[in-house]
C-alpha cells in the first residue's frame, strides 16, 4: 500500500463508536465524458437528444426568446427525422447503439485495466447529452466511496461549447449534494506531445495501407460560430496549433496538412475554411488525391463517419477527385489509450502516489 493510499485508509478505519455504520476505504474516481448520443435512431429518441443538446446555452448562445420558437417550432419537428436517418447509416446494430457510445465504453474499460494496480481508483464514463448521464455516473462513483473525482472532458481543444459545458453539468449536479467530493478537471491537451505523437502515428499507419499517396491531408475540426471566437474562445487557436505541431512532427512541408472546419449549423458565419467547400474546390485546383482526419474528435461518431467518411468523400468525387480516404479517430487504439492514460496520470498526481 503506497503512502497516499495508506493515509486515506487509516483515516477511514479509525476508532468508531459502537453501532457506527461501516466506513468504506476512500476512493478516487475518474469520469470520462464525451459529447453524447441518442438512445436510438427513431423520431422520439432523436428529438429527446436534440432537445437536450440544442437547449444548452453553451452550444446555442442566442437569447432564448429568439432561439426557442425556432427550436421548438421548427428544428425539433424536422431535424430528428433527418438526423435519425444519418445515425442509421453508422449505427452499431450489434450493440444497438452509436459508435460514440461503443468507443467511449471501451475507453473507460481499457483505462480501468491500465490503472488496475491502484486498488482505490474507480474509472467510469458518461455523456454530456443522453445516456449514461453525468449525474448518473457521478452518483455511482460517490456510492462506491469516491471522495475525490477527476472529470475528464474528452476534447483535446478547449471550447466553451464542449469542455466548459461538461464542467458546467458536473458542478450543477454537485449543487444538489449535501456532501461534495474534492474535484479536478482535465484541461485542454491540444499541444501535449503524447497526443501529437499519437495522431502522427495514426496518420503514418493509415497512409501505409493506402494504394495512393495523398497530395493533401486535411485536419477537419468541428466548427464554432465566428462570434464565439470573437468573444474570446481559444478553440480556433488550439486547432491551428495542433495542426502545426502535427505537421512538424510528421516532417511535412507547409501546405500538405490543411486545417478546415465542419458541421456548421444555422445562419451565422462559422470558422473557416469550411471542410465541405474545401474538398469540393481541391479537384479544380488539380488536387485529386486526399485523406481527411478529425483531430478534435477522440472517438469516431456521426460527424466523422457520416459527415466526413461518407458525405465529404462523395462531394470530393463528384467534384472530380479520384482518391479519398478517411483516417479513423484514435478511438480505443493503443496510441489513443496512451493519450488518455497520460492525461489521467498527470492530473491525479498528489491524489494517488506512484503515478
Amino acid at each position: 500500500m503506497n503512502a497516499v493510499t495508506k493515509t486515506m485508509a487509516e483515516r477511514a478505519i479509525g476508532p468508531l463508536p459502537d453501532g457506527h455504520p461501516v466506513v468504506r476505504e476512500p476512493k478516487v474516481g475518474v469520469l470520462l465524458v464525451n459529447l453524447g448520443t441518442p438512445d436510438g435512431t427513431d423520431f422520439k429518441p432523436m428529438r429527446r437528444y436534440l432537445k437536450e443538446f440544442l437547449s444548452d446555452s453553451r452550444v446555442i448562445e442566442w437569447p432564448k426568446i429568439a432561439w426557442y420558437p425556432i427550436l421548438y417550432g421548427i428544428v425539433l419537428n424536422t431535424r430528428p427525422k433527418k438526423s435519425g436517418a444519418a445515425y442509421a447509416e453508422i449505427w452499431n446494430t450489434e450493440k444497438n447503439e452509436s459508435p460514440l457510445r461503443t468507443f467511449t465504453r471501451a475507453q473507460g474499460e481499457k483505462l480501468a485495466q491500465r490503472l488496475a494496480m491502484h486498488g482505490n481508483l474507480v474509472v467510469d464514463w458518461g455523456m454530456r447529452y443522453g445516456n449514461p448521464s453525468i449525474a448518473e455516473r457521478t452518483d455511482a462513483l460517490m456510492e462506491q466511496g469516491c471522495e475525490r473525482i477527476l472529470v475528464y472532458p474528452l476534447y483535446p481543444q478547449y471550447s466553451a461549447s464542449t469542455t466548459a459545458t461538461v464542467n458546467d453539468k458536473f458542478f450543477q449536479h454537485m449543487m444538489s449534494k449535501r456532501w461534495m467530493p474534492a474535484v479536478r478537471t482535465v484541461p485542454a491537451y491540444h499541444d501535449e506531445p503524447v497526443y501529437i505523437d499519437a495522431l502522427a502515428r495514426s496518420i503514418e499507419t493509415h497512409l501505409e495501407t493506402l494504394d495512393f499517396e495523398p497530395e493533401r491531408v486535411i485536419a477537419s475540426y468541428h466548427g464554432i460560430p465566428q462570434s464565439y471566437f470573437r468573444k474570446g474562445d481559444p478553440y480556433h487557436c488550439h486547432c491551428h496549433k495542433t495542426t502545426r505541431l502535427l505537421r512538424e512532427r510528421l516532417g511535412w512541408p507547409e501546405g500538405r496538412l490543411m486545417t478546415t472546419f465542419q458541421s456548421r449549423f444555422g445562419p451565422e458565419e462559422w470558422l473557416q475554411p469550411y471542410t465541405d467547400k474545401t474538398v469540393e474546390a481541391l479537384p479544380k485546383e488539380g488536387i485529386k488525391r486526399i485523406a481527411v482526419l478529425n483531430p478534435g474528435f477522440v472517438s469516431d461518431c456521426l460527424e466523422t463517419l457520416e459527415e466526413i467518411a461518407g458525405e465529404a468523400g462523395e462531394i470530393f468525387h463528384e467534384a472530380g477527385g479520384e482518391k479519398f480516404s478517411h483516417i479513423p479517430c484514435l478511438n480505443d487504439s493503443e496510441p489513443g489509450m496512451d493519450v488518455i492514460e497520460a492525461m489521467v496520470r498527470r492530473e491525479l498526481k498528489g491524489w494517488i502516489a506512484d503515478l
